[in-house]
């Protein structure tokens, strides 16, 4: 079975492949029981936030892990992809202003992800 550190690994190579930017990961399990990490980054359009949820969905699919539920994808402004141990949100710079989910968790450990592609 594959460790969620592992399956968080390649969503953030995944998605800074994709060119998403401002990738966090925030360790929120301390203060909830709602998940273990948010795994938070920036999308261009709604059309790049689309394609963001496209490659993790199947690059976690490829190690036989499905997203527990999906929301936002259509209008692709905010789209959430939950796994149960970790919660990806992908934003559009106006959306991710607007909630702050780093403000609002600011509490939390964080880690932050170079937007440079890692070889």
């Amino acid at each position: 079975m594959v460790s969620n550190d592992d399956l968080i690994n390649t969503v953030v190579q995944t998605i800074k492949e994709k060119k998403a930017s401002d990738i966090v990961k925030l360790k929120v399990g301390e203060v909830t029981e709602i998940t273990d990490s948010f795994i938070i980054c920036t999308s261009q359009s709604d059309v790049h936030s689309r394609a963001l949820a496209d490659a993790i969905l199947e690059e976690l699919e490829n190690k036989g892990v499905s997203a527990h539920h999906l929301e936002g994808y259509e209008l692709g402004r905010w789209v959430l992809l939950d796994y149960l141990d970790f919660v990806i949100h992908i934003f559009l710079p106006k959306q991710r202003a607007y909630y702050g989910l780093e403000r609002l968790w600011g509490d939390v450990p964080k880690e932050e992800y170079s937007d440079e592609k890692q070889d």
